[in-house]
């Protein structure tokens, strides 16, 4: 009998994904006025090492490895993939409203600047380790949004950033019921 070759097709469809959120709206992406501090503030949220850049890219890597043994998982891990792409872009907007570059450069308060690299990432073995990577990576986030909310003073940035941290929020109730079922 022939042997055939597996494909990704064969044991994974990824046809009609979306992105995982909360079923709210985003507020309007606006900004008070042109603020350089914020701008930079949100840089880090777009592409430092705890970012919306960091997230798309572990959880893509998660999501490839996990496609072939736990089709589920790795389809859940590319919807939460997807809500991030959408924060990020999100982010790119404000920047730019801001006065801001996107240019995948964290811009710190002390002057330094760091251009973001994979070298952010967890990217542990198993699948059990990535899924707490994960979780912990979005509480970082969820951490990092809401010491910014705290020095950011404007009203419409702060919006669309308690917005992002509900779906945050969400992500990680989502990976620990991923977790519990792997555990089990």
């Amino acid at each position: 009998m022939e042997e055939r070759e597996k494909t990704l097709t064969d044991s994974c469809s990824f046809m009609g994904i979306e992105p995982i959120m909360m079923a709210l709206p985003y507020p309007p992406i606006a900004v008070q006025e042109k603020n350089m501090g914020y701008a930079n503030l949100l840089s880090i949220d777009y592409c430092g090492s705890v970012s919306e850049m960091s997230a798309i890219t572990q959880y893509i890597n998660n999501e490839n490895r996990l496609s072939c043994e736990n089709c589920p998982m790795a389809k859940t891990l590319l919807g939460i993939a997807m809500a991030e792409m959408m924060h990020l872009q999100k982010l790119g907007q404000m920047i730019a409203l801001l006065g801001g570059n996107i240019d995948f450069t964290a811009k710190y308060r002390n002057g330094k600047q760091k251009m973001w690299t994979p070298e952010y990432l967890n990217i542990p073995e198993h699948a059990k380790s990535m899924l707490l990577a994960d979780i912990e990576a979005e509480r970082a986030a969820i951490s990092q949004y809401e010491a910014h909310i705290k020095m950011v003073k404007d009203d419409c940035v702060n919006a669309v950033l308690k917005r992002i941290i509900k779906d945050e929020e969400y992500h990680i109730m989502l990976l620990k019921v991923l977790l519990k079922e792997l555990c089990e």
